[in-house]
């Protein structure tokens, strides 16, 4: 049958022994390094570990060997044949999405299985036969309890993002479900690092694996990417209004702001509506209707700003974006160099920017020491600044429009009348000033309080001010203490971790839950990793966990109308009882 597949001489997918129907199907001809390495190796059905961030190519390093080898297998069947695991459910509408592409031409069916949504679909999808299914771990494990996953007939498993479903809390899920899954699958890893808690997973579960580390290709020496990195130290209240400021004077023509929560990202749309923006929303709460709306409005450049939780836009390719604003200051230092990657390509100038609090200033320190560069830390604008910019921009709007000279007769009829009561110059300053004000009014605009000195160098060794890499204290192992029928006076016994604050979660040992159901969700719904969260106390009937204190409440809103272990669980700030 692929005998009769034409496909180009020069692509150089064909020399790696793929099936010309997938070939047919790929819209570039030149394999990644990671590609070119895997490839072969997986079509002759090795184990294989691969260290490979994200932009390396990996999705189809995995996806094109096992489909061939799917599609050319003697012994295909009506079951599920190949199990890839990945953190989130975005990247299971996209990892799913890539694998159909390439699938189609051969007939392969692909589904993406993930939490937050009804059951019926997927089990009804399942139950018909799918050949492919792409699933974050939590919803996978609960289908094979619930008997609705069959694995028996599972081939290959694929991890990826392995160390992230790690952070997450899915590592006793993965566990679990590998051992499920039959002796004589081919198994695959990729991570972005790799730590000894990763090599344990592959040691216990890959068989004398290849061995691959592939490095993102570095541009050329005229496309060396050029982007100027600065960081603004502002209070936490004074976020919103300093996050305007920036941008009334960077004036982005396409920038993506993340941010840690839905409400957050809301609000942050809503408000710079206010100032004249044209921002869209990008967010776990949207339905892939809307999110593949909100992206095409974007790429086509009917807005100008991309609102986005980090879970939201992982994976998204846009290309000539000129800003890359952080709200929060990322967790992880791989984050932050995935983002800012996003501009200054193909030699173009591109800015980063960063809105730290003082207490965030430590993870700032973290991110240029094992980014090796230097973060320029700079002052919010004044008022007198952004009144001087904002009339450089009105010069340069009315010198446009004069050499345009494309005026209507409604305004030259109006511009008569004017004439009549007052003098010409006059009427042009008004309207240089009305244009200028962008539809605000002078007195709104106020200087916003800088962050003193000595604050700064409080905070620059960790958080509160106490060095060292950001020691939450208490069980940062997340091992639970049961506190049985004695209820929170044990559980909150514990002091609180400087720099934390603790977070109740009224769900507990009774709902079967355990620090993986925590941690998993919080990573989910906030974005918070797991490494970075602090001690776990759980009870019988409800639990304590420590997160960062300068994110307490925004987890508490991102956790709202949760669900763990199917029930709605109420989250608020904990509140010890009077004694």
């Amino acid at each position: 049958m692929s005998d009769s597949v034409t496909v180009e001489s020069t692509s150089g997918f064909l020399e790696l022994g793929l099936d010309p129907r997938i070939i047919k199907a790929l819209n570039y001809d030149t394999p990644s390094p990671i590609q070119r390495e895997s490839i072969p190796h997986l079509l002759e059905g090795k184990d294989l570990v691969g260290l490979a961030g994200t932009g390396t190519g990996k999705t189809a390093a995995f996806s094109l060997p096992l489909i061939h080898r799917l599609a050319n297998s003697p012994n295909k069947n009506r079951g599920t044949s190949i199990l890839v695991l990945v953190p989130t459910r975005e990247l299971a509408m996209q990892v799913a999405k890539a694998m159909q592409t390439y699938g189609k031409p051969l007939g392969i069916d692909v589904l993406a299985v993930y939490g937050g949504t009804g059951y019926g679909d997927q089990i009804r999808s399942i139950r018909r036969g799918i050949d492919v299914i792409v699933a974050t771990p939590g919803r996978s494990l609960d289908l094979i309890q619930k008997g609705k996953l069959p694995l028996n007939d599972i081939t290959a498993v694929v991890l990826d993002e392995a160390d992230e479903m790690l952070d997450m809390g899915f590592a006793e899920d993965i566990e679990a479900i590998l051992s499920e899954t039959p002796k004589a699958r081919q198994t695959m890893l990729f991570s972005a690092t790799m730590p000894p808690r990763i090599e344990a997973i592959a040691s216990r579960h890959l068989q004398n694996p290849v061995r691959i580390k592939v490095a993102r290709e570095k541009t050329a020496h005229d496309e060396v990417p050029k982007v100027r990195q600065q960081a603004y130290l502002i209070q936490r209240q004074n976020k919103l209004a300093a996050l305007g400021r920036i941008l009334d004077m960077e004036m982005p023509t396409s920038a993506i702001i993340f941010c840690r929560t839905r409400t957050e990202a809301d609000d942050l749309t809503e408000m710079l509506s206010h100032r004249g923006y044209s921002p869209l929303a990008l967010h776990g709460g949207l339905s892939q209707e809307q999110r593949d709306r909100v992206m095409k409005k974007f790429r086509e450049g009917a807005a100008d700003l991309l609102i986005a939780t980090d879970i939201a836009a992982r994976g998204l390719d846009i290309k000539h974006l000129s800003h890359v604003v952080n709200f929060d200051v990322p967790t992880q230092a791989e984050a932050y160099v995935h983002r800012i990657g996003r501009v200054g390509r193909a030699g173009r100038e591109g800015v980063a920017i960063t809105l730290s609090t003082p207490r965030e200033q430590w993870q700032l320190n973290t991110i240029e020491r094992e980014t090796k560069q230097k973060i320029e830390i700079v002052r919010i604008p004044t008022v007198v600044e952004l009144r001087k910019k904002r009339l450089e921009k009105t010069a340069g709007d009315l010198r446009e429009l004069l050499v345009k000279a494309d005026f209507s007769d409604d305004l030259r009829a109006m511009l008569g009348s004017l004439e009549e009561d007052f003098d010409v110059r006059d009427v042009a300053l008004a309207a240089a000033k009305l244009l200028s004000q962008n539809g605000k009014t002078e007195t709104e605009e106020k200087d916003i309080p800088a962050v003193s000195e000595e604050k700064q160098r409080n905070n620059r060794s960790g958080p509160g001010g106490q060095g060292g890499s950001g020691g939450h204290g208490g069980n940062r192992e997340g091992r639970p203490i049961r506190s049985g029928e004695q209820d929170r006076k044990r559980a909150g016994a514990r002091p609180t971790a400087k720099g934390m604050a603790k977070i109740y979660f009224g769900i507990g040992f009774d709902a079967n839950v355990g620090p993986r159901d925590l941690v998993g969700a919080i990573a989910n719904e906030a974005g918070i990793a797991g490494k970075d969260l602090g001690a776990i106390d759980i009870t019988d009937r409800f639990s304590l966990v420590e997160v960062p204190q300068d994110v307490a409440a925004y987890v508490v809103e991102a956790m709202q109308g949760t669900r763990i272990r199917g029930r709605k669980v109420n989250v608020r700030p904990d509140r010890m009882p009077k004694s």
